[in-house]
Parts: C-alpha cells; sequence; structure tokens
C-alpha cells in the first residue's frame, strides 16, 4: 500500500513532496533580530530532514513585537539580509522540491519576557524590558506588565508592519508566508473575549473580534505575489470557560480562506494561565479535522506527533493535509526518514550520507516490527 504521509499534494498553488511539516519553533538566539550561527545550522539541519513543509520560527515584524530579546524579527534591513543567508544555505543542502515558510507574529501582551532557560516571566527593569501593546489593557497574568490599549493608529501601524515583514520575506526568499494567530499572542488576543474588552469595531462579537486578524490578511495576501502562499496558525481553543472556541475558529479559518488563506494550522491554548489543556499523542488533531471539514480549508495538525503510524493514519484519515513535528524533529532531524522506512516510502538521502540509508531501513523495518507485534 503506498504510504498517503509521503504522497505529494498541492495547496494554495503550490506542490508539496509530502505531507511531513516542520512547525515553527522559536529559538531564542537571534541579535536585535537578525539570525546567527545557530539559525544557519539549525535551518540546515531542518532542510536535510526530508520534510516538504519547513516553516521557520515566529518572528517579530517590529521589535517590541518579539517575544524576546532573542527572538527573530523582520523589521530591519540586517535582519532581512542575516535571514536571507541563512535559507540560502539551507537550500543548497534540502531535496529539490522542499518549500520554505516563514511565521509572522507579533507578540502583544506576552512580548518583553525572558527567554525560556532563563524563567520565561516578565522581564524585570533591570533586563531592559519594553512597552507591551493589546487590544485591550488586561496584563496575561498577575505581575506581568500591563499592556497598552491599542488605538487605531496603532493598529494601522502594526498592520503596516505585516505588510513590509511579508514583503522582507519575499526578497529573503521564502515560499510562504504564515500569519501566527494563536498561542495568546496578539492576533490571539483580538481573537479571545479573554484578552479583547474593546468597545469599537474590533471588539464584542466575533464578527467584530477577527477583524484585526482579516485586514492583516487581506494586507499581506495583496502585498505578496500569487506565486507565494499565504497561510495561519490558529489556537482552535483557549481551554479556558467563556473563552475562543472550535466552533468560532471555524469562522474565522472561513474567512481567513474569503481572504486568500490557503491552509490553517490547527493548534490551540497559550492565551491564558487558567487553561486545562488536555495534552497527550495527538490532542489537537481533532481541530484541524472540525476546520477542514466544516471551513472546507486544507489544515496542518500539530501537537505531540511523533509516531510514524500516527502521522500516517492522521493523514490516511483525511483528518488534516499535513502533520507538523516539533519537538519530534528536534529529537530527530531524520524523523521523516525513518518514517519512510517504516512506511515503506522512498527517501533521498543526500549522496554524502548515502552509506546510511541500510541503517535507517533497518531500525525502520525494527521499529515497524515492533509496533505489529504490540498491536497484536
Amino acid at each position: 500500500m503506498t504510504s498517503r504521509l509521503f504522497a505529494p499534494i498541492e495547496i494554495g498553488g503550490m506542490v508539496f513532496d509530502n505531507r511531513i511539516a516542520v512547525a515553527p519553533m522559536c529559538q531564542y538566539s537571534a541579535d536585535d533580530g537578525s539570525a546567527t550561527d545557530w539559525h544557519i545550522q539549525h535551518w540546515m539541519n531542518l532542510a536535510l530532514s526530508g520534510a516538504g513543509m519547513v516553516t521557520v520560527e515566529a518572528t517579530g515584524v517590529e521589535r517590541r513585537g518579539r517575544i524576546t530579546h532573542g527572538c527573530l524579527g523582520i523589521y530591519s534591513d540586517d535582519n532581512e539580509a542575516t535571514i536571507g543567508r541563512g535559507i540560502a544555505a539551507a537550500r543548497r543542502v534540502a531535496p529539490a522540491g522542499t518549500r520554505f515558510g516563514i511565521q509572522l507574529a507579533h507578540a502583544g501582551r506576552k512580548a518583553s519576557t525572558q527567554r525560556p532557560w532563563e524563567g520565561g516571566g516578565p522581564l524585570t527593569e533591570h533586563e531592559d524590558p519594553w512597552p507591551t501593546i493589546a487590544p485591550s489593557a488586561i496584563a496575561f497574568a498577575d505581575k506581568w506588565h500591563v499592556p497598552k490599549a491599542m488605538d487605531h493608529h496603532d493598529i494601522r501601524r502594526v498592520t503596516d508592519a505585516f505588510v513590509a515583514a511579508a514583503k522582507r520575506a519575499e526578497r529573503a526568499g521564502f515560499d510562504f508566508v504564515e500569519l501566527h494567530g494563536a498561542h495568546g499572542y496578539l492576533m490571539h488576543e483580538f481573537l479571545s473575549p479573554l484578552s479583547n474588552k474593546r468597545e469599537d469595531e474590533y471588539g464584542g462579537p466575533l464578527e467584530n473580534r477577527m477583524r484585526f486578524i482579516l485586514d492583516i490578511a487581506r494586507a499581506v495576501r495583496a502585498a505578496l505575489p500569487a506565486r507565494m502562499m499565504l497561510g495561519a496558525r490558529l489556537s482552535a481553543s483557549d481551554w479556558v470557560e467563556g473563552g475562543f472556541v472550535p466552533e468560532e475558529a471555524v469562522q474565522v479559518a472561513r474567512a481567513l480562506k474569503a481572504e486568500g488563506v490557503a491552509y490553517i494550522c490547527s493548534s490551540s491554548g497559550g492565551n491564558s494561565p487558567h487553561q486545562k489543556i488536555p495534552t497527550g499523542p495527538g490532542y489537537q488533531v481533532h481541530f484541524a479535522e472540525l476546520i477542514r471539514r466544516e471551513a472546507g480549508i486544507a489544515t496542518r495538525a500539530v501537537g505531540l506527533i511523533d509516531d510514524p503510524l500516527q502521522a500516517e493514519a492522521i493523514i490516511a484519515g483525511e483528518k488534516a493535509d499535513f502533520v507538523a513535528l516539533a519537538r519530534a524533529m528536534l529529537a530527530d532531524p531524520r524523523w521523516p526518514w525513518r518514517a519512510a522506512a517504516m512506511l515503506g516510502a522512498r527517501f533521498h538521502a543526500p549522496v554524502q550520507y548515502q552509506r546510511s540509508v541500510g541503517t535507517m531501513e533497518h531500525w525502520g523495518k525494527a521499529q515497524a516490527a515492533r509496533e505489529k507485534s504490540g498491536a497484536a
């Protein structure tokens, strides 16, 4: 039987060689937004994986839109140049047909924080903090910075920043752009009634709460050439009573599709410290399935997916069009090779690594046998 995980797919006018995506993963290793040697080795490593879709981490569209001092940005000429050099290097080692994208983001009220290994909380007065913005002046959690409620000038300025960042992404050599509307960052903050208490045309009913992300999607789509695909990541649930819910995510996905968005990466959570998430392998797949079915748009399933057989079942069961891996790719950057070996699909190792193919096939067959034995 032919593996569905390794079947090609066309979305947004772009062909992908397989259904495996590298999810965007913050590295917190940039220098005033500019990519460093760490990013070059990281992107080249992911490029070698054989995943059809590689998405670069959440990248700030303005300096104060970064999560931490170490977050990647694309708001300056130096940012653009260093990212462009890194992506060019990744392309040189990637299999032909690999598609590279960048996730454009603004952290909103969750900006100005420490790197995770430094604590992850809000920056103290001795750590060079900066003012944050949000739809409403509501802090993310106790003892966090209270953001400034954005006025209409702020909304226009941030929208323009997304457009400028998208144009920089085009010049840097990306194939597609993804808008970050998840995990409690600015666009998600507008979507969620937990963080959006506005009384103007950007607050209240969902029609108003989704106006900000739709404005940005429309402006970015118009600024990009038709050959570049546009996607979006949504948190389909806040996992908090009174928060953003999956049925609303479906409506937002429909509206984004109408604005030219080609796919939705279906994640969840991140907008409240009170969230109660029942995590486990594939715990968010049902969101991708719901949005795919009800909104009629391609979806990417993400969330603790690390078993090739599970990934195959997700695609074969038409629950999503792609599976996206993050932690699994950090732990095993050759995960797609191993998955191909398990599922009987072909994979293309670079000539320098050809002598590893037999070893990978042996590992894959052994794992498949263990899985089959366990299932029996």
